[in-house]
C-alpha cells in the first residue's frame, strides 16, 4: 500500500532572483544550488563575475561550479578558495579577483556553514528581524598574502531566512541623490523587515524578486550592473499530492479515493478515469469549465475537497515540458498545466501515486503502451523536480 515518509519537518527553500545589466543579454552573476540526497545537504553557491556580459558570465559561471564540486566532496575552505582563486587570476589593473563567491552549506537540521570571499556580506533574519552573526577571518597563504575569506557557522531555526546577494544590490542607486553612496546593507535590511512585516510567509523566490526589482527601481529601472539575490528559507514543508491512473486492482478504488481525501496537503487529480473514480467512491460530482476551452488541452474540472482536477497524460506531458525548459512562477499561464505547475512550485515535498490498470479507453489491454507512456512522463518529472527544483519526491504505484 502507499505510504510516504513525512517524518522530516523542515524543508530548505531556495529562490533566486537576476537582472541583467543595462544593455547587456546576459546576467555576469552566476547561481547554482544542488541537494545531496545521501546526506541530507542543500549546497548553494553565488559567484559574480569581474565586469558584465559573456565574460562576466563566464568567470562566474567557472568559479560557481567549481566550489560546488569542491564542496561537495568536502574540500577544505581554504583550498577550495585557493584553487579557484589560482584558477582565475588576479586583475593586473585593479588587483581584485576575477570573480567573488559566497557558500552556502546546510543540512536539514539547520546547522550552516557560510564562506564568503569578496562578495557583499549575507544577512540572517530571525522572527522578521536582522540578527548579528559571527564570523571568522582566514588569511590565505603567502601567495595570496593580504587576501582572506570569511567563514561562518551557524544554526538556521524555523521561519529563518538567509539572505545572498552581488554588488549590483547594495551599490544600486550609487551616485543619485536619493543614493549618493548606494543602497548599501542598511537598505536591505529596511525593506526585507518591512516586506517581513506585511508578508510573514511570502516565499523564497518573492522575497528575492523584491529585493531585486527594489534595486533594479533604485537604477532608475536601467540596472548599473548585474543585479542577483537568493534566499534560503527554512520553514515547515508544504506537501502536495498527485494522483494519476486507476488502481491496478480495481478493488483497490475504495483505497484510492480514502488516500486522497486523507491526504494532509494539497491534491491533484490527472486523468479522466481516475477523478471518475474518486467522484464514484465519494460520492462527489465533477463540473467541468467548458465556458472557457483551452487550446491544445482539455480544460480543469473541480471536485469537493481537491484543489484541481485535470486530464491525465496530456496534461502531464505538458507540465514535464514545462519544468524542463525552467518557467519561472510569472511566466505561467492561466492552463491546467500552468496551474499544476504554480501549485508544485508553492509546494516542497511532491507525493506522486501511479495507477497500474491499462486504460481500455485508450488501447488494446494488452499493449499496455499507455501505462509506460504515465510511467515516463511521471520519471521525466520525478527528475527534474529533485535535481532542479530541489523538491523531494516519492512515487508510489497503486
Amino acid at each position: 500500500m502507499p505510504s510516504f515518509d513525512h517524518r522530516e519537518n523542515s524543508f530548505i527553500e531556495i529562490g533566486i532572483s537576476q537582472e541583467n545589466k543595462s544593455g547587456c543579454l546576459i546576467c555576469g552573476d552566476a547561481f547554482i544550488s544542488r541537494k545531496i540526497k545521501g546526506e541530507n545537504r542543500y549546497v548553494s553557491v553565488l559567484s559574480d563575475g569581474l565586469g558584465s556580459g559573456i565574460k562576466a558570465n563566464v568567470l562566474s559561471t567557472m568559479t560557481a561550479s567549481m566550489a560546488m564540486s569542491f564542496s561537495l566532496r568536502n574540500e577544505p575552505v581554504v583550498q577550495t578558495a585557493l584553487t579557484i582563486m589560482d584558477t582565475l587570476p588576479t586583475d593586473s589593473v585593479r588587483n581584485i579577483s576575477y570573480a567573488t563567491f559566497t557558500i552556502v552549506d546546510i543540512d536539514n537540521d539547520g546547522d550552516t556553514t557560510v564562506v564568503e570571499f569578496d562578495n557583499p556580506g549575507y544577512i540572517l533574519f530571525r522572527e522578521g528581524k536582522e540578527i548579528e552573526t559571527t564570523k571568522e577571518e582566514i588569511m590565505l597563504p603567502e601567495r595570496k598574502a593580504g587576501r582572506g575569506i570569511l567563514l561562518s557557522h551557524i544554526h538556521l531555526c524555523k521561519n529563518d531566512r538567509l539572505i545572498l546577494f552581488t554588488d549590483g544590490v547594495n551599490q544600486s542607486g550609487i551616485g543619485r541623490e536619493a543614493f549618493p553612496f548606494g543602497w548599501e546593507r542598511e537598505g536591505v535590511i529596511h525593506l526585507v523587515e518591512d516586506t517581513l512585516k506585511k508578508d510573514p510567509d511570502i516565499s523564497a523566490h518573492d522575497l528575492s524578486r523584491v529585493v531585486v526589482k527594489h534595486a533594479v527601481a533604485n537604477d532608475g529601472y536601467l540596472p548599473l550592473d548585474d543585479t542577483s539575490c537568493a534566499v534560503i528559507y527554512m520553514r515547515q514543508p508544504r506537501d502536495l499530492l498527485i494522483c494519476s491512473g486507476p488502481p491496478y486492482d480495481q478493488g483497490k478504488d475504495r483505497y484510492l479515493a480514502n488516500l486522497v481525501m486523507g491526504y494532509p496537503g494539497k491534491k491533484i487529480i490527472c486523468g479522466g478515469t481516475t477523478s471518475k473514480i474518486i467522484s464514484r467512491e465519494l460520492h462527489r460530482e465533477i463540473s467541468m469549465d467548458i465556458e472557457n476551452p483551452i487550446d491544445k488541452l482539455p480544460p480543469a474540472a473541480s471536485m469537493e475537497g481537491i484543489d484541481l482536477v485535470t486530464e491525465g497524460i496530456l496534461t502531464l506531458c505538458a507540465v514535464a515540458d514545462m519544468l524542463e525548459k525552467g518557467i519561472t512562477p510569472e511566466q505561467l499561464p492561466e492552463t491546467p498545466d500552468g496551474d499544476i505547475v504554480r501549485l508544485i512550485f508553492e509546494s516542497d515535498r511532491i507525493d506522486i501515486v501511479v495507477g497500474t490498470r491499462i486504460n481500455e479507453a485508450h488501447q488494446d489491454p494488452n499493449l499496455p503502451v499507455d501505462l509506460e507512456i504515465r510511467r515516463n512522463i511521471i520519471k521525466r518529472i520525478t527528475t527534474v523536480l529533485e535535481e532542479k527544483y530541489l523538491k523531494k519526491v516519492q512515487v508510489k504505484f497503486l
